[in-house]
Order: C-alpha cells, then sequence, then structure tokens
C-alpha cells in the first residue's frame, strides 16, 4: 500500500470556496494528493473514516453528487443528501443559523448553489470545513479535476495554452483563475456581451503576472484555439438560463467546436468539456467521441480531485 504523504500543513485554507483562495502551491500539492489517491492501491484507505459529510444542494447533479458520495465512501466515512426543499432552508431558516446547526453534527459541508455569497455566509458561520460545489460565479471543484486531467496528459502546464470556447460563466471564470495559479496560459472566446466579468478578467490577469502566464479574452475562437493543447468548452445556456436558449443558440453561432475549429490547435491537442453536453450545439458529436476527446477521464477526475480536497480539510 502506497504511504499518502498529508498535505495539511502546506494547505493553510479551512475552506474550498474559490481557487483564488489558494496558493500556486497549495494547488499543486492538491493535484499530487489526487493523482496519489487515484492509484489503484490508495482507492479504499480509510482517511476518513468515521467522518460525515452533509451535502446541500439547491442545484441539481450527476457528477457532483456521485463523486462526493463515492469518494466519501471509499474515505471511509459518509455522505449525507440535504435537499434544500426536505431542510429547514426551504422553510426560510437563515444560512447562519443552518451553518451553526450542522457544524454539530457533521464534520464537513458541500454546497452546490446559486449565489456565492451564499456559500461564503455558510462558511463564515460555520465550525467545520465548507466545499463549493458550484455557484453562479465559480465551479473550483471541477477546475481543480480538469487541472489533474491536463497534468496527467502533459506533465507540467506551464507554457501549455488552454482555449475556452463558450460563455463566459462560472466555468470560464474558475478556469481562468486556476490557470493563472499554475502558470497556464487560457485564452477565453466568447460572443460580445457573452464575456467573462470584468473583475475575474482583471483578478486572473493579475495572478497570471505572478506565474508568467497569459490571460487572454477574445470575440474570436479561431484566435483563441490557435496553438493551443487542449480546447474547453460548456453549455451555452446552463442552470437557470433555460428561457434564454433560443437566443442563446443564435448569438452563440460561430462558436461550436467542431472539425474546422480544432485545425487551429496542435495536432496532439486534447478536449475537455465539463459535461452534460449538448451534441450538436457547443460541440459536434465527432470531436466529443472522437480520439482527441478525454472527457470521461476528465469527469471520474472528478472524484479522484474532490477526495484529495476531502482528506486535506477533514482528515486529522
Amino acid at each position: 500500500m502506497t504511504m499518502i504523504m498529508p498535505l495539511a500543513p502546506t494547505v493553510a485554507q479551512e475552506d474550498f470556496l474559490s481557487l483564488k483562495d489558494y496558493s500556486s502551491e497549495e494547488i499543486l500539492d492538491l493535484l499530487n494528493l489526487a493523482i496519489e489517491l487515484k492509484k489503484p492501491e490508495n482507492k479504499h484507505l480509510p482517511l476518513l473514516k468515521g467522518k460525515v459529510l452533509g451535502m446541500i444542494f439547491e442545484k441539481s447533479s450527476t457528477r457532483t453528487r456521485v463523486s462526493f458520495e463515492a469518494g466519501m465512501l471509499q474515505l471511509g466515512g459518509h455522505a449525507m443528501f440535504l435537499s434544500s426543499q426536505d431542510t429547514q432552508l426551504g422553510r426560510g431558516e437563515t444560512i447562519a443559523d443552518t451553518a451553526r446547526v450542522l457544524s454539530g453534527y457533521l464534520d464537513g459541508l458541500m454546497i452546490r448553489t446559486f449565489h456565492q455569497s451564499a456559500v461564503e455566509e455558510l462558511a463564515e458561520f460555520s465550525s467545520i470545513p465548507v466545499i463549493n460545489g458550484l455557484t453562479d460565479d465559480y465551479h473550483p471543484c471541477q477546475v481543480l479535476a480538469d487541472l489533474m486531467t491536463l497534468t496527467e496528459h502533459f506533465g507540467e502546464l506551464k507554457g501549455r495554452k488552454l482555449a475556452y470556447i463558450g460563455d463566459g460563466n462560472n466555468m470560464a471564470n474558475s478556469l481562468m483563475i486556476g490557470a493563472a495559479k499554475v502558470g497556464l496560459d487560457i485564452a477565453i472566446a466568447a460572443p460580445k456581451g457573452y464575456e467573462p466579468q470584468a473583475e475575474m478578467v482583471d483578478l486572473a490577469q493579475a495572478i497570471a503576472k505572478d506565474t508568467g502566464s497569459v490571460v487572454t479574452v477574445t470575440h474570436d475562437p479561431v484566435e483563441a484555439v490557435k496553438n493551443s493543447d487542449a480546447i474547453y468548452t460548456d453549455v451555452w445556456a446552463s442552470m437557470g438560463q433555460e428561457a434564454e436558449a433560443i437566443k442563446r443558440l443564435n448569438d452563440f453561432a460561430g462558436f461550436q467546436v467542431n472539425a474546422e475549429l480544432v485545425q487551429h490547435a496542435k495536432a496532439d491537442y486534447i478536449f475537455m468539456h465539463c459535461l452534460p453536453a449538448h451534441r450538436e450545439e457547443e460541440v459536434t458529436a465527432d470531436i466529443l467521441e472522437g480520439p482527441h476527446s478525454v472527457i470521461f477521464q476528465e469527469a471520474e477526475n472528478r472524484l479522484h480531485a474532490q477526495k484529495a480536497v476531502l482528506v486535506t480539510l477533514m482528515g486529522d
């Protein structure tokens, strides 16, 4: 059995709310631990034996729920599903009160919700670690898995280029910050009116100055993809934007990842998607299912990356 070196001394954070809160070294430590935990001989190390994770869902999920629940089980602990409709949160109890009550029952909390402020308030009033499973602003668990996938394929990430094509949403925000933290160049191509928020771009570019990476935002998908090592996309209408779906189909015309666009990337590029995917909208089926696609390796890595976060925050 491989010996896992504890990361607690090198990761000073008490919560996992956004990658902006973590140093480059702390993110690399999490990635290294995730890669170790992925090894078959380390799959069932009881590093969280007897620990309980509460999982609050205000947004539905496949990957987030299953990966956290399976991860806690493999680590010897237990995960408890808490729908907002089935708790007093759905009847008006404040986040602060909920946080203090649940802190007396649980060893950690994961929340998947709409507003980043709700996650931050939960962390403020909790005496146990809080993990951001997704908000409208950030998706740090997904990006940690993405960085793990890129590391598995390319090793050193500095000097590599990631192109993100599509909506300047929570994925674009977290990818910019995560890439900048580890020295990975990133180019975001979004239609006019769908760019990432200016403050998110400014934050990522400020981080990039310290790590030597480049953060670019453009309206030209070809410019973004040119000489890229990886191409990433996401759905054009996320949860809560269903009413805008038809308008977005028109506005995002020309931003599809297809055989023509990927010709501008490096020959050995990899294709990434956080899933679920809408085939023939943001990406064509031949790319999604093609030899360059790593989407299911990427999805599996949610499990291993999150186990690294859980062990680091909740381990003894």
